[in-house]
């Protein structure tokens, strides 16, 4: 970067700080999209007693209030959580499932996809609620 000195004024030239301003809100913005998690809008039922997981690996079963089903904010059936639920425990046993539903989804639509899971012998599962305190 060039100085000019006269009269002993130093001036620095403002050319390059708009350029250098717009790479790092490019640079800010894609780093936001990389920790992205799509999330389906629910009410969170309560518990009393929680305990924190803390695992990297997971797969997010979500049902909504109507019942719908999304895996990882997807909307997919109940034969496309078996299929992925399969293609987890052959790559990776070790994943954790967390189902979050609605605390107004009827039973009928989590029980669902807990005897999916109960079929396919599946038992690192966790239930996400809201803490009562």
């Amino acid at each position: 970067m060039k100085l000019n000195r006269k009269q002993g004024m130093i001036s620095v030239p403002m050319n390059a700080m708009s350029d250098v301003a717009f790479l790092l809100l490019i640079f800010i913005m894609l780093v936001a999209l990389i920790n992205y998690r799509k999330e389906i809008k629910i009410e969170y039922p309560e518990a009393e007693k929680t305990i924190q997981v803390n695992d990297i690996k997971n797969l997010e079963i979500w049902i909504d209030k109507a019942g719908s089903l999304y895996i990882d904010g997807e909307r997919a059936s109940l034969a496309a959580i078996e299929d992925a639920v399969g293609n987890i425990y052959r790559n990776d046993p070790d994943t954790r499932i967390h189902i979050i539903a609605d605390k107004n989804t009827p039973f009928e639509k989590i029980s669902a996809v807990l005897q999916t899971l109960q079929i396919l012998e599946y038992r690192v599962v966790s239930f996400v609620v809201k803490d009562a305190k």
